[in-house]
Order: structure tokens, then sequence, then C-alpha cells
């Protein structure tokens, strides 16, 4: 456990990583978002006269504004920072080098992936400010934006893990970062289009004919889009219980599937980043 924290690749990713003017910007682009986006429907709630009022209900869709924002620049930037991690040391010709230290394949990998972690957890800390104005109207409590933050956490995780792997296995950047964007368009896009062919299925089903519909509740389950609207609006939940016919919990099943994503990309990328220096001559 020592060794893990006491971990020169990850001190050395973490102070290239806030030494550089870049990270402050995308600090500084971030915020600059979340506050046009929270300042902006404050206004526009207001008529901006700043003389109105804005109630619980509209509290909620602000809350949800947030949060749908901060997932989208979790989901575009995570690649980013992960799918060049090792690939970048490659094209650099200083893969070699690192592998001949006494670092462990985990302690590169863990220093890879974590110092892009520690910067998106940083992002989320600083957008907390924003997310405060929520509770001085109401409709939200604590504990549903602690369940918010954890399961952006969660996401967070498991696209950075996908980003490592790629990064293992693909030579050049370019590409991994491609494919790592397109296992993060699939795990939004093409699952939320399946989920809505299966509903769409679902409700033009008689009632006398209808069954349950577990393939339309696992496409539900693993999408992050899917999932925040369950966190956000419990009702979301019951409505899609009441048409799949499947009651186990959403957000259970995302959190079983994206633990399981993490464990075997990590895995794969352990396995792969020392594979040439293990074939026999």
């Amino acid at each position: 456990m020592k060794s893990t924290f006491n971990n020169p690749v990850l001190i050395k990713e973490l102070k290239l990583r806030f030494r550089s003017f870049k990270s402050f910007a995308g600090i500084l682009f971030y915020l600059l978002v979340l506050s046009i986006f929270v300042f902006g429907f404050i206004f526009i709630s207001t008529n901006f006269t700043g003389s109105g009022f804005i109630n619980p209900e509209q509290s909620v869709i602000l809350f949800g504004m947030l949060t749908y924002v901060q997932l989208a620049l979790i989901l575009f930037i995570t690649p980013g920072l992960t799918a060049g991690a090792i690939s970048s040391e490659r094209e650099k010709q200083t893969l070699n080098i690192l592998l001949t230290t006494s670092q462990s394949s985990f302690q590169i990998i863990f220093g890879k992936m974590s110092s892009s972690i520690v910067f998106l957890f940083l992002l989320l800390i600083a957008g907390l400010p924003l997310y405060s104005l929520v509770f001085l109207f109401g409709g939200i409590s604590p504990g549903q934006l602690l369940i918010i933050f954890a399961y952006l956490i969660v996401t967070m995780i498991t696209i950075a893990s996908i980003g490592i792997m790629f990064s293992t296995l693909i030579r050049k950047t370019i590409i991994s970062m491609i494919t790592t964007y397109g296992a993060m368009l699939f795990l939004t896009g093409i699952t939320a289009f399946f989920f809505m062919i299966g509903m769409s299925m679902v409700q033009n089903t008689p009632p006398s004919q209808m069954s349950p519909a577990p393939l339309t509740h696992f496409w539900a389950m693993i999408n992050p889009i899917a999932l925040m609207m369950t966190l956000i609006t419990p009702e979301m939940s019951d409505s899609l219980y009441e048409l799949t016919k499947i009651h186990f919990p959403v957000w259970a099943g995302y959190l079983i599937f994206y633990t399981l994503i993490t464990s075997l990309c990590l895995w794969i990328a352990l396995k792969k980043l020392r594979v040439n220096m293990k074939k026999k001559k």
C-alpha cells in the first residue's frame, strides 16, 4: 500500500500536470461554462430583472442541467487526458526506459491514470460553489448531490480505465484517442439509441401482450444519461420499472457493470504493458 501512493510515476505526472498553464486554463474554461449555464438560467428565470424568484421545481431543473453539463465535460475531457498516457511514452521512445526501472506495471498504470483522475476530481470540487447556489432555492438535498458526485466519479474512473487500456494496446496516440472516444460514444449515444428503440417497442405493445423487457432495462442501466435521469428525478425509475417489468435498481446495475468494465480494462492494461519484454528470443 505504501509503494502504491509513494509512486514516482504518480508524483512526476502530478508535478508536470499542475505546473502546466494548460491545466489551470482548463479549470478556468470549465468554471466559465458552468457559470454561464447557472447565471444564464437564473437571469432567464427572473426575466432579467432580478426581482423574480426561483421555485423548487426550477431549482431541480437547474440542478439537472448542471449535472448533465458536468457529465458531458467529464465524458469529453477524460479520453483526452488518458488515451495518450502510455502511447505518448512509446512515441517519445521513453516507455522502454520506464519499463526498465524498479516500478511495477501496476505502479506505472496507477500513476498515469491517477494523475488524470486527480485533475478531473479537482474540476468536480471546483464546481461545488456553483452547485451550492441550488440549495438556496430548495428542491435538492445534500444526499442527492453526494450520490450524483459519486456516480460521476465512477463514470470518470471507468472512462479513464478504457483510455489507459487503449493507450496500452495501440501504439499511436491519435488512434488510441479516437478509439476511446468511440467507446465513450457507444456507452452514451448508441446505448441511448437502443434504449429508445426498446422503449418504443414496449409502448407500442398491447397491455395484454406486455412481457418483461430485460434488454431495454439493461440499456438503461449502462447509460450514464439514463442513470442521471433516475437519480435526479426518482419518478423516472418507477416509470421505467412499470414499462420494462424489471425491478432491479438502475443505479445498482450501473455500478456493477462499470466496476466490471474498469477491472477488465485495468487487467488488460497490466497484462499488455510488458508484453514485448516477455517474448522469448
